[in-house]
């Protein structure tokens, strides 16, 4: 059974707040390959939605769903609308079953990203 993973932010009606997490689905693409189907998607204010997101998924042939919140801790969004969301979404949409994992954080890779933002500002003002 083909598998997928589908991002989910909270969503702006600011248009590079949504697209930053399109450029972190297409760098999750090069990590997976082509054996996983990845989508973006928006909770609200934006698309596509996590019903869109859904069918973009069935329509490539994938059959289960791995949702991951785009969050960096668990709130209501991501501890009741999120699963909500999903699960709806999978009920609408033939033989779909979805999970959905803990936000992103906190998590050792988020710290080092955070040390190397700290030294890279370092780095630029010591060089500027």
């Amino acid at each position: 059974m083909k598998r997928a993973i589908v991002l989910v932010d909270h969503g702006s009606k600011r248009a590079e707040a949504n697209e930053a997490l399109e450029r972190v689905a297409e760098l999750l693409r090069g990590l997976v390959g082509d054996s996983v189907v990845v989508e973006a998607a928006h909770m609200e204010l934006a698309s596509p939605t996590i019903d869109e997101a859904f069918a973009r998924c069935r329509a490539a042939g994938a059959l289960e769903v791995v949702v991951v919140p785009y969050f960096l801790s668990p709130g209501r969004h991501v501890s009741e609308d999120i699963p909500r969301m999903a699960q709806e979404a999978a009920r609408a949409h033939e033989g779909m079953v979805a999970k959905v994992t803990a936000p992103l954080g906190p998590d050792l890779a988020l710290a080092e990203l955070a040390r190397a933002r700290f030294e890279a500002a370092l780095d630029e003002e010591a060089s500027g």
